[in-house]
């Protein structure tokens, strides 16, 4: 992946006070920040030329945006900037394995990748280092994890047949992900990876995103090495309250598959209900171990709505949370579940 000099025109812009980016041939103005993690920062941004005289869309950035994501054209050519720094060989691959694995899915409920670049930036010792600017649509209505921080202290809860609607899409997505042949894994389902835009007269729209974890979803493990190695790659990319057991403790021998992103969707499930994931409570106990309350899939259920979610819901959770992933069901079998409980909840 080549280095594009527009983004240097970026990092000259932003530290001059132009407050613009560019990916490829496209200017954007930074409006604000969004968010950072890590070495990421978050913009929403603006198409700089996104207003023609007919105040439609430009056709530069719109016009390829369209060509492959003909749904996510903004109308008044607003996005979001993922810019990560890059200071290693290790982190530049893992953003262009980020870049490949976005560009192998399409789908309604994974958040696209609109456009990307990746450009070379010398820092004061004269050293280069690398800058990466993704461009995706932008939902400002936040994550699962932004709502539950608002929504626990005021002890609000969503209706069953909302938690419905909203885990079926997450489903959705991962299983475009899983029927990928070869299968992938997201590896970091969790509610922070869930956006959720409320649309009147309809139910929310959610979508799975942030690939930087995504990978084959199926390994062989035949040595203490490996698994060691498993173990240590786990607990760098995968969130620990959403993470499946045998990613904390991974036998010798063993066959592991997308069956871990299905005990992520039994934490998420659970945290869409109760605004927090199903093993915390280990971190608040004195002696507690988050590993262990996994491990053993102690689940415990706190005060929730008046009425309380149907026992249909918290057996539904269980059964996403096996600890042997063996018998733990497969995204096709939670989809055929979660329809049925949708068609009686939406009905009653």
């Amino acid at each position: 992946m080549g280095c594009s000099f527009s983004g240097l025109n970026a990092l000259y812009d932003a530290v001059n006070g132009g407050g613009d980016v560019w990916i490829n041939d496209n200017r954007f103005r930074i409006l604000r920040q969004l968010g950072e993690g890590g070495f990421a920062f978050v913009y929403l941004v603006k198409d700089v030329t996104a207003s023609s005289s007919s105040g439609g869309p430009s056709s530069s950035v719109a016009a390829k945006i369209k060509s492959k994501h003909p749904d996510h054209v903004s109308e008044d050519g607003t996005y979001a900037v993922k810019k990560v720094l890059i200071q290693s060989r290790e982190q530049l691959d893992l953003v262009r394995d980020e870049i490949r694995v976005s560009s192998l899915f399409k789908h309604e409920n994974l958040l696209p990748l609109l456009d990307h670049a990746i450009i070379a930036v010398k820092g004061p010792q004269g050293t280069w280092n690398h800058e990466a600017y993704l461009l995706f649509p932008v939902h400002l209505g936040g994550t699962l994890f932004d709502n539950a921080v608002v929504m626990q202290p005021k002890k609000e809860f969503y209706p069953t047949l909302l938690v419905l609607q909203i885990f079926r899409q997450v489903c959705a997505g991962l299983k475009h992900m899983h029927s990928h042949d070869p299968p992938y894994a997201h590896n970091d389902v969790k509610p922070g990876n869930v956006l959720v835009t409320h649309r009147k007269g309809q139910p929310p729209l959610a979508i799975l995103m942030d690939f930087g974890s995504a990978r084959l979803a199926r390994r062989e493990i035949r040595s203490r090495s490996e698994a060691l190695q498993l173990q240590e790659w786990a607990a760098e990319h995968c969130s620990a309250p959403y993470r499946a057991p045998e990613l904390w403790d991974c036998p010798s021998h063993a066959d592991i598959d997308e069956r871990t992103d299905v005990w992520s969707l039994g934490c998420t499930l659970y945290a869409i209900m109760y605004n927090v994931s199903p093993f915390e409570y280990a971190l608040g106990e004195s002696g507690g171990s988050l590993q262990l309350a996994v491990v053993n899939a102690q689940v415990k259920w706190p005060p929730g709505p008046d009425p309380p979610y149907p026992e249909a819901l918290h057996q539904f959770v269980v059964w996403m949370l096996q600890p042997q992933p063996s018998v733990r069901p497969h995204i096709d079998d939670v989809i055929i579940h979660v329809v049925k409980l949708l068609s009686k909840y939406s009905s009653s």
